[in-house]
């Protein structure tokens, strides 16, 4: 893909337009070990070797991150009141990033972070079912019975009732420990299903949506680049979904 070299750089996020063309007038840019000195210049992506102020400034058409979101923070690319999830991604430069498979405020976990908005796009239509799944802490005792009504669909005062649902109990007690799997992204859908049943959320962390699977090393706050891997394989089943063989969405 052939773009101007003031685009290219800021898409990458080396800073404003006008920022961009003052650096490339004053030659902080090479191409291809050249200095280049219009801003109109057209550059390569696929080919040619860009470095600003002496250093390389790869071109990523897309970026995807895999995040633990921590709670406290809101899962927006701004708001004035809040701290979002982008402001922790203290090495990005570039202004086009935004989450997609979006947590509540207080809930933790794998959230993915991308400019990918195609991808996005089908991901989260609605109609689509990927899995998504969460460890929850609820207050109350989980027994056989929340399976079972869990597996049926639960009234959680929409129209129409919840898909059904995966529970599975890890501790049972006071306060209880499980993994639940969806295949929707209603509002508030997990603390809505538990106080459906009598329970009362205290703690919610997602684990796995789709084939992505939060990496058990990040810790709160953390992310990393997806892997060659991971990436593919979310292209992969989000092309199974653009052609219909499955059905999920991303939204939660």
């Amino acid at each position: 893909m052939k773009i101007r070299l003031d685009k290219y750089l800021a898409n990458m996020g080396y800073g404003t337009r006008s920022q961009i063309k003052k650096a490339i007038t004053e030659g902080s840019v090479t191409v291809n070990g050249s200095i280049v000195k219009r801003p109109e210049t057209k550059v390569d992506t696929e080919v040619d070797t860009v470095c600003f102020s002496g250093k390389p400034a790869a071109y990523r058409s897309y970026e995807y991150y895999m995040m633990n979101k921590p709670a406290g923070v809101v899962c927006a690319t701004q708001d004035k009141k809040e701290r979002t999830v982008l402001e922790l991604l203290a090495d990005n430069r570039r202004k086009d990033l935004f989450p997609t498979g979006r947590l509540d405020k207080d809930t933790e976990g794998l959230l993915l972070i991308t400019n990918d908005g195609d991808l996005a796009h089908r991901l989260l239509s609605p109609g689509k079912h990927v899995d998504k799944v969460y460890f929850v802490r609820v207050q109350g005792r989980l027994d056989s019975d929340d399976i079972e009504m869990f597996a049926r669909g639960l009234d959680i005062g929409d129209k129409n009732n919840t898909l059904p649902a995966e529970l599975k109990i890890i501790t049972s007690g006071e306060t209880s420990e499980a993994e639940v799997t969806i295949r929707e992204g209603r509002y508030h859908q997990i603390k809505r299903m538990f106080h459906s049943v009598g329970k009362n959320v205290l703690y919610l962390k997602r684990l796995r949506m789709g084939s992505l699977v939060l990496d058990a090393t990040l810790g709160p706050g953390e992310y990393r680049r997806l892997t060659e891997k991971e990436t593919e394989e979310l292209r992969q089943g989000n092309a199974a979904a653009k052609n219909g063989s499955v059905k999920g969405d991303l939204l939660c």
